[in-house]
């Protein structure tokens, strides 16, 4: 797996944990209030609470966007460093400066994102709003909140400079924390391609084992797989998923192992009975791989179970529409494509043509629309994949 997409997962994470924060920030405030309104700042009431009541309001957006909304976007993680500084801008102007010390919160909470440019920026949009509520307070609203420092220079040394270190010295750890982050998430994606390779390979030794069983030695996986990347990019997929999904189709009949080869290479049409033992394929494949650990075995799992269900109910299982998933429906198509279009001993490939309407035909029926519209676009692409990887040999 990419590193972006291991940062993007966690920011997804780690904006449900911001948000869980802030709620517990809102308490924190509501007792403020609570003890602000006892006149211990000198301010009136209605002021105390219009200021409360904002920053409240700003730091549950993050709850409502994430929670509530369940919107899943990269630049949340933006908006909930910004609501914070302006939380901190709010409290520490027009209440106490003493709430400064919450711009160590954003610090934090970028932190948490592993982005050493967020840090970077948040430092600064963190020195400059020390800076600028201390003027503002010191030369706008001085008079009608408090006198902390008696001179110029003991407001910039006392209540700027030593914020500003303050910060710069947290930026120091949490820059530190990201690098060993970021050492640690190297690690782990080494791991992972390493597991993904060993899991390549067992399902290359799978599938083929799987097509040597029968008397068909052709290429049958290969192309599946080919099919599979062309309807999964079309479908919009990330580049690792696709990789995945192209991976993991060449496991969709692993369930055959299970099955007798008088009843997998019989040239006759199969009996009842033995139609029903050919079905438990899906299971025997579901059943084969659902203890195999890693991404690509469980997307084989579910396209071994599901690519015989048809869109309207009458497939194996008997599963209908959108309750087959999305990547059964890809490969429920490919399959057929593939099976229609190679030659068997015992039967004649069809024509790319008759293949193409057989499957447009059934669009509603069969498959899923939508997916025969992907096919459709993308027909070129499957004409060039079959020409390029024949079958080596049929007897």
């Amino acid at each position: 797996m990419d590193k972006d997409i291991l940062i993007q997962r966690n920011n997804l994470e780690v904006n449900k944990v911001a948000a869980k924060c802030l709620r517990i920030t809102i308490l924190f405030l509501i007792s403020l209030w609570i003890y602000a309104a006892t006149d211990y700042y000198n301010y009136d009431e209605c002021s105390i609470m219009m200021v409360f009541a904002s920053s409240i309001v700003l730091l549950l957006i993050p709850t409502v966007l994430v929670n509530v909304l369940h919107i899943e976007k990269q630049w949340i993680k933006y908006y909930v460093i910004m609501c914070i500084m302006s939380v901190v801008f709010l409290l520490s102007t027009f209440i106490s400066y003493d709430f400064i010390i919450l711009v160590i919160l954003s610090l934090l909470i970028a932190t948490l994102y592993c982005d050493r440019k967020l840090i970077v920026v948040t430092t600064l949009i963190d020195c400059i709003c020390v800076f600028i509520t201390m003027m503002l307070r010191y030369y706008i609203f001085n008079s009608g909140v408090t006198s902390e420092y008696s001179t110029f220079l003991e407001a910039l040394i006392y209540g700027v400079f030593l914020r500003i270190v303050m910060v710069l010295v947290a930026t120091l750890f949490s820059y530190y924390i990201v690098e060993r982050n970021m050492v640690m998430l190297n690690k782990t994606i080494e791991a992972n391609h390493a597991l993904e390779h060993s899991q390549e390979e067992l399902i290359f030794a799978f599938a083929e084992i799987s097509e040597s069983k029968s008397k068909v030695t052709g290429e049958h996986i290969r192309r599946v797989a080919e099919y599979m990347r062309v309807l999964a990019e079309a479908s919009g997929f990330t580049t690792d998923y696709v990789d995945k999904l192209s991976v993991a189709s060449m496991m969709h009949d692993i369930g055959k192992l299970m099955i007798s080869e008088e009843i997998l290479d019989k040239p006759d049409k199969l009996t009842e009975e033995e139609y029903a033992i050919m079905k438990n394929h899906v299971l025997y494949g579901e059943a084969l791989l659902a203890k195999c650990p890693g991404d690509i075995m469980q997307i084989a799992k579910t396209i071994a179970l599901e690519h015989h269900e048809r869109w309207d109910g009458t497939g194996y299982l008997g599963m209908k529409g959108e309750n087959i998933s999305y990547i059964s429906r890809l490969m429920a198509v490919c399959d057929v494509f593939d099976a229609l279009t190679s030659q068997r001993y015992y039967k004649d490939g069809w024509s790319l043509g008759d293949t193409y309407n057989e499957i447009v035909t059934n669009s509603g029926k069969q498959f899923d629309p939508d997916v025969v519209q992907l096919f459709i676009e993308h027909f070129d692409e499957f004409k060039q994949i079959f020409y390029a990887i024949p079958d080596k040999e049929i007897y």
